[in-house]
């Protein structure tokens, strides 16, 4: 009895070495994704890393950089809370206005060139790589018609974030 017993607090144990730390929680077998959580310090940074990052794309690609535009940032931030709001990432606001709509709202007189959304838990540049992966969103991102950028996001408290990309020329 007692061989019997030690045989299978044996099996047990090398049972449960095989079973993993974590268990998968994701459809595609891994662990889901901790939610990236944008604090105070890093939040003044997030708009010059996109730029600088989008810059970096656009000069390996032989097109001129953009810049920072303060209106466009506006109507991204607008469109970001907005989105949250009816919680769906899609381009047109709640009041039935489109981007053109937003930028003119903010006082932007260039054209429109392209708005970029998402909702995800990710962070901005695996948000941006995302984009560049889908030609539609990549063309807003890399026309050499663009000349400023406005970004920004809204981040729910269960760490949801609504992202907003608005190029102009």
């Amino acid at each position: 009895m007692i061989r019997l017993l030690s045989i299978l607090l044996s099996l047990t144990i090398a049972l449960a070495a095989c079973v993993p730390a974590s268990t998968p929680n994701g459809s595609d077998g891994r662990s889901n994704p901790r939610a990236y959580r944008i604090d105070r310090a890093d939040a003044g940074k997030i708009q010059f890393r996109m730029v600088d990052s989008i810059n970096a794309l656009r000069s390996s690609a032989g097109v001129a950089p953009i810049q920072l535009d303060a209106k466009l940032n506006a109507a991204a931030a607008t469109h970001s809370r907005d989105m949250s709001v009816q919680n769906r990432p899609w381009h047109f606001g709640s009041d039935g206005s489109s981007p053109l709509d937003r930028i003119r709202r903010v006082g932007y007189t260039g054209p429109l060139v392209g708005e970029n959304i998402s909702e995800t838990y990710e962070t901005e540049l695996e948000t941006l790589a995302a984009w560049m992966e889908q030609p539609d969103t990549r063309r807003i991102i890399m026309t050499e018609e663009s000349r400023n950028m406005g970004f920004s996001w809204h981040q729910e408290s269960g760490g949801k974030i609504w992202w907003t990309l608005v190029m102009g020329g």
